[in-house]
């Protein structure tokens, strides 16, 4: 049976014959079966087959996420990108994370690394609230500042060493926002949903093409998880240079 471990709650894609069994899996309380995902923000439709309630605390690399997965995504995909986010944040280090969700990558970067300051933006009010809730969980309120709206809007210009871009949709659409943001220098981490063929190719370019008045050096390119058929999560890590 297909489904993930969320906290204490299983969420499953298909509907199931006999739900009581699942209570015998190993750390199960809850059973959500997952139905379509709407709007722009993302939110999940969500039929609660077993146990009460949608809201949980998930335990991952010696961090804490509470959300509610009736309204929030979750990926299991990207646990390694949110691990490795937590590793090459280098000290002292300004940090903004322009689409911050609850938390999934400034949480292990404030946890793991020693950052002097992360931004962490976020437009949903309710993905902003739990990520307040996520910051005080794992005591990092000294790092972390949560931003509420539209990183276009209220993201600090002109501050960061590094900037995070961990969204997929029209990712590209905001690269001048990451270029404001970036010092006189500083790294970029550029999420993009990519067809197979142009996976290598097309991310880098869309940098290279927003970076006016900006040299770029791509340092790594990543598969993070296939998206769909035929298409692919890539994170490419850039450093930009002001002219």
């Amino acid at each position: 049976m297909k489904g993930k471990l969320i906290g204490d709650i299983l969420v499953l894609k298909n509907q199931v014959d006999h739900p009581q069994e699942l209570r015998n899996m190993p750390g199960v309380n809850r059973v959500v079966r997952l139905g379509r995902i709407n709007g722009p923000q993302r939110e999940p439709e969500v039929e609660i087959i077993l146990g009460e309630g949608t809201e949980t605390i998930h335990k991952e690399n010696h961090c804490f996420y509470k959300l509610d997965v009736a309204r929030i995504m979750w990926s299991k995909g990207n646990t390694t990108e949110r691990k490795r986010m937590g590793q090459i944040v280098r000290p002292g280090e300004t940090v903004v994370d322009l689409f911050a969700g609850i938390g999934y990558f400034t949480i292990p970067m404030a946890v793991h690394a020693q950052p002097e300051k992360i931004y962490a933006v976020e437009i949903n009010p309710v993905a902003h609230s739990y990520l307040g809730e996520n910051v005080e969980l794992n005591h990092v309120q000294g790092v972390v500042e949560p931003i509420l709206g539209d990183c276009r809007e209220v993201a600090p210009r002109n501050i960061a060493d590094r900037v995070l871009m961990g969204y997929i949709g029209n990712t590209e659409e905001y690269l001048d926002v990451a270029l404001e943001v970036i010092r006189d220098e500083g790294i970029i981490h550029y999420h993009e949903s990519v067809p197979d063929k142009l996976k290598y190719i097309r991310p880098g370019e869309r940098i290279r093409e927003a970076a006016n008045g900006f040299e770029v050096e791509v340092l790594n390119q990543r598969i993070i998880k296939k998206y769909s058929p035929g298409v692919y999560h890539m994170v490419v890590d850039a450093q930009v240079y002001k002219k």
